[in-house]
């Protein structure tokens, strides 16, 4: 467990905070890390059978992530927002890194989190078994899909990675 992390992560309010904690995160425990990443948002859908929080376009620097979910959380299960929100970037951004393995990313997205967590922590828990969450982070019984992707992009996000912009 990584204390310092850890604290970060507890003070962490925004998607841009949680960002950081996962960069650090990689860097701690897997020595890999990049720059210049942008987070967009946008509504992809609800999708029950099959769940998408997130893409990243290969060969991009952008992560999309689908705002029905966060949007659920706080609905059902506001305590879940941070570590999902960890577990969803931390995702992505290993593919920004070049793993493009959907199994290989999620045994080391997981790998990571304990590393840095710990076992008994939820955004573990959660890298252990997303199906598990499913009912907090998509609508029951409904099914769409959006006709347009309109994304929207989040300021001030992968900061340490930007000081040098004026």
């Amino acid at each position: 467990m990584n204390e310092y992390l850890i604290r970060q992560f507890d003070d962490a309010l925004t998607l841009s905070d949680i960002f950081e904690v996962v960069k650090a995160s990689v860097q701690a425990s897997a020595g890999m890390s990049r720059g210049g990443i942008m987070l967009g948002l946008a509504n992809l859908g609800n999708h029950p059978n099959g769940f998408l929080g997130a893409f990243y376009p290969v060969g991009s620097n952008i992560i999309v992530m689908n705002e029905v979910p966060l949007r659920r959380i706080k609905e059902t299960d506001p305590a879940l927002w941070k570590p999902y929100v960890f577990h969803v970037q931390l995702h992505e951004y290993l593919h920004s890194l070049g793993l493009f393995s959907e199994r290989a990313v999620r045994q080391r997205a997981y790998g990571i989190t304990k590393d840095i967590f710990g076992e008994e922590h939820l955004a573990t828990m959660l890298a252990a078994n997303t199906e598990r969450f499913i009912p907090q982070l998509v609508y029951p019984n409904v099914s769409w899909q959006p006709k347009d992707l309109k994304i929207k992009l989040v300021e001030d996000f992968d900061r340490s990675s930007a000081s040098y912009f004026a």
